[in-house]
């Protein structure tokens, strides 16, 4: 049953969510967010209930800044305060009594398909872990996704932007899409289909916006560096092989730096249809299963 719930990070911040509670109790638990600027709303659900059904209890949550958690300035993605909130969400629902304590997975996927990577490596709480379509490496990914003539502005805008912040002003902020080749945050043609075309019932409270300086914490960060240190927490990496947002390259490499137990799913896709349709069918089961096998 799928419950709508909150709770507070260590600093004060409310983040608010879902919990499908398996019924046993205690029972393992899959801990779960969305990637970057994107809601829980955006087919988190139907990975959910695969695992629910299998028996374990899924929290879901958006995060700071995004959705329906609280936190100001909103847009504003900064992937180190994810990764210690990821961590408070683990605190969280090892604090219910429904929850076998010494069961936690985690699941990210795209951005906090990263975030996983370093949670894991650092929190051995984690007994199993899912990066779907992972984000490895901030820098080579953004240098893929900004033209070369375009990064002296960019970066010329993010030294404005702490300028302007120290002097009391608001945050310089860009749109996550845009159309006609506009400047944005993810310049590709599937990113602008995948938050432009999804029906209301699938975006939750998304925002075309984000702030500029999620963009430079974007091109400082570096979770595939982590994954080697995962291990012996078994680590699973499904990737799609026609993704360009999170090149699939790029994530084949970094795969090879992680230490069994690890497994790798490929699907015959692109990096938002890991979220749906056949891709889904293919690899919800598979990911559900490595759980399965880690934590029941």
């Amino acid at each position: 049953m799928k419950h709508d719930i909150s709770f507070h990070t260590e600093d004060g911040t409310k983040l608010a969510g879902w919990f499908f509670a398996a019924g046993s109790s205690p029972a393992p638990t899959i801990v779960m967010c969305h990637g970057f600027s994107a809601t829980k709303e955006m087919h988190l659900e139907g990975f959910a209930k695969t695992f629910h059904a299998a028996g374990m209890n899924v929290l879901v949550y958006d995060n700071r800044n995004l959705g329906d958690s609280a936190g100001t300035p909103r847009g504003e993605i900064d992937p180190i305060q994810q990764i210690r909130d990821f961590r408070d969400a683990i605190t969280y629902v090892q604090g219910r009594d429904d929850v076998d304590a010494d069961k936690i997975g985690i699941w990210g996927s795209s951005y906090s398909g990263g975030h996983v990577l370093v949670v894991a490596a650092m929190d051995r709480r984690v007994k199993c872990v899912v990066s779907q379509v992972p984000l490895v490496a901030g820098l080579a990914n953004a240098q893929r996704l900004v033209r070369s003539d375009h990064w002296a502005g960019l970066r010329e805008g993010f030294a404005a932007d702490r300028a302007g912040r120290l002097a009391g002003q608001p945050p310089l902020t860009l749109p996550v899409v845009a159309e006609d080749g506009g400047p944005c945050a993810l310049p590709t043609e599937d990113s602008l289909t995948f938050f432009t075309k999804l029906p209301p019932e699938n975006l939750g409270r998304w925002q075309n916006e984000i702030t500029l300086r999620s963009m430079e914490m974007f091109t400082e960060y570096e979770p595939g560096e982590y994954i080697a240190r995962i291990a012996p927490t078994p680590l699973m990496i499904v990737i799609g092989d026609k993704d360009h947002l999170t090149p699939a390259d790029l994530t084949l490499k970094a795969y090879e730096e992680a230490l069994e137990p690890k497994k790798l799913l490929i699907l015959d896709c692109g990096h938002f249809n890991a979220y749906v349709g056949d891709a889904f069918a293919i690899s919800a089961p598979e990911q559900c299963s490595w759980f399965t096998k880690h934590l029941m």
